[in-house]
């Protein structure tokens, strides 16, 4: 589906909207960095701090600090633990990452194992050099006694470059691989992302290795790792034996709690089988179950009546309840959904670009900045524009690029720049946007910026029409009325040798 909710042309240079939705995707996203997720902390019983433990996992965080104090004040270890986790997350108390490290210090006298890892954490990752290299000090003594945590930290500290100049994956496989050794399932996952290529492409990047520590994962029983097995083992070519195998593994996420086997089940039928009804089947029992990835998934197929009659009461049903759920691609298809309206709601529709664009969606980024754009809300705001482009451009989002790069060349809202509007404009053409190949061949055509160029300015505008860019057979004919027949010539050479580039890609 796409929509174009605010579409304009800025003197030559033409801004796109994006394809909004992809809802076909064969495995649910996974995070690109492995950082720890720091959660509430749990108690025994036994503890004589184990009511405002209690009492902070109700969310009552305030009187639970109250309870922890006096008990911190005596020295209870677990006491302390609990006040610097407040602070650090300023839950109960202002947050004070001094007042964290505090508590954390006073736990690590008395060799608090809770209270090591997260002053540990917060060390290393401060950006100090004397912090980084103390919170390495501390996790690799720690690591004596105990290498799962331990080890799987200070893996984390070196994928990210927290230790290093530079990210350093091979360090990160020694540690992780000694927590793993030692029984850590998490470091086992990581060690199975970290090969699969989830954390960058690097020459460590192994799919036989993946698996098999994605298999050790998930026969320690982690439900994520089931579903990483159960998605490999039901690819394209596999055989039935494969198949089965790899449907048990999701039903034991299933039934371990992770709901994203629905997901799976349903993007394999969607995906390899292309049998939407039985898709359709998978995603509403996940949708059912309250998975808010499959709530999306289903929506699409009854907006778009694949595997069933078309019901649009339905899918906007579970897109709200999927967009509650805080799926910020759900609010991106509501606005899309609304804007599509024969009398659209345009605020309920800003609303919900808004809030899927401060949860960081490039194209909902990009969506918000055309309608600022448009004045679909009463007046045009180039400025407001101009920095939802800037996001998802820095993102990567080629239609974003582009669209940034039409502003600087018009000098709408910021100063006129044919300079940076070519360097957007090569950005997103690099990444085989047709209006930015369009533009450059315009820049080429004219020497805006850049040297003229007519063979290149012939090959360019060739590319954005065979990409389906409606105005590049006019900017053709303008191109060819100043060519020579050499410079053609040369130009047809240059499309085979952009094409040729491009295939080896």
């Amino acid at each position: 589906m796409k929509f174009h909710i605010g579409a304009a042309i800025l003197l030559l240079g033409t801004l796109n909207a994006y394809s909004a939705i992809t809802l076909n995707a064969a495995e649910s996203t996974t995070p690109t960095s492995p950082t720890s997720v720091v959660t509430s902390p749990k108690l025994p019983a036994s503890s004589p701090a184990s009511v405002a433990y209690e009492t902070f996992d109700k969310g009552e965080h305030a009187k639970a600090v109250e309870l922890a104090k006096p008990l911190a004040d005596k020295g209870d270890k677990d006491a302390i633990y609990l006040l610097g986790f407040a602070y650090e997350l300023g839950q109960g108390v202002e947050g004070s990452r001094e007042k964290a490290i505090e508590y954390y210090r006073k736990g690590q006298e008395k060799n608090h194992a809770d209270s090591i890892y997260r002053l540990a954490s917060l060390l290393l990752s401060s950006g100090v050099g004397d912090q980084a290299q103390e919170g390495r000090e501390t996790l690799e003594k720690q690591a004596a006694t105990d290498p799962t945590v331990a080890g799987r930290l200070l893996g984390e500290a070196f994928l990210l470059g927290r230790l290093t100049p530079e990210p350093a994956p091979e360090t990160a496989v020694k540690w992780w691989s000694k927590a793993a050794n030692a029984g850590d399932v998490q470091s086992m996952v990581l060690l199975g992302r970290l090969y699969d290529g989830q954390f960058g492409k690097t020459p460590l990047v192994n799919t036989k290795t993946a698996f098999e520590y994605f298999i050790k994962a998930a026969e320690k029983g982690d439900s994520a790792a089931m579903v990483a097995v159960g998605i490999r083992l039901m690819g394209k070519d596999a055989p039935a034996s494969e198949e089965k195998k790899g449907t048990e593994w999701l039903d034991k996420a299933i039934k371990a709690g992770n709901l994203a086997g629905w997901l799976a089940l349903g993007d394999y039928q969607a995906n390899i089988k292309n049998d939407p009804k039985a898709a359709l089947g998978f995603y509403d029992k996940g949708a059912e179950a309250g998975h808010a990835e499959c709530m999306l998934r289903s929506a699409s197929l009854y907006m778009e009546g694949k595997g069933t009659k078309k019901d649009a009461e339905r899918a906007v049903e579970l897109l709200g309840k999927s967009a509650q759920a805080g799926n910020a691609q759900a609010h991106l298809f509501l606005a899309t959904t609304i804007m599509s309206e024969e009398k659209p709601d345009i605020g309920k529709a800003y609303g919900h670009l808004l809030t899927a664009a401060n949860a960081g969606m490039p194209l909902a980024q990009n969506e918000l900045g055309l309608f600022y754009l448009s004045g679909k809300m009463g007046v045009a705001d180039i400025s407001a524009a101009l920095s939802w482009f800037g996001r998802a451009a820095q993102a990567g989002l080629p239609a974003a690029q582009n669209n940034l790069g039409a502003l600087h060349e018009r000098g709408a809202g910021v100063q006129q720049s044919y300079e940076n509007a070519a360097k957007l404009y090569t950005m997103a053409a690099q990444q085989g946007n047709p209006s930015a190949m369009l533009a450059l061949a315009r820049f080429n055509a004219v020497g805006a910026a850049i040297p003229v160029n007519k063979p290149s300015a012939w090959a360019l505008a060739q590319l954005a029409s065979d990409a389906g860019e409606k105005a590049a057979a006019d900017v053709i004919k303008d191109i060819e009325k100043n060519m020579t027949k050499e410079e053609l010539a040369k130009g047809k050479e240059e499309l085979e040798r952009i094409k040729a580039e491009q295939k080896k890609k």
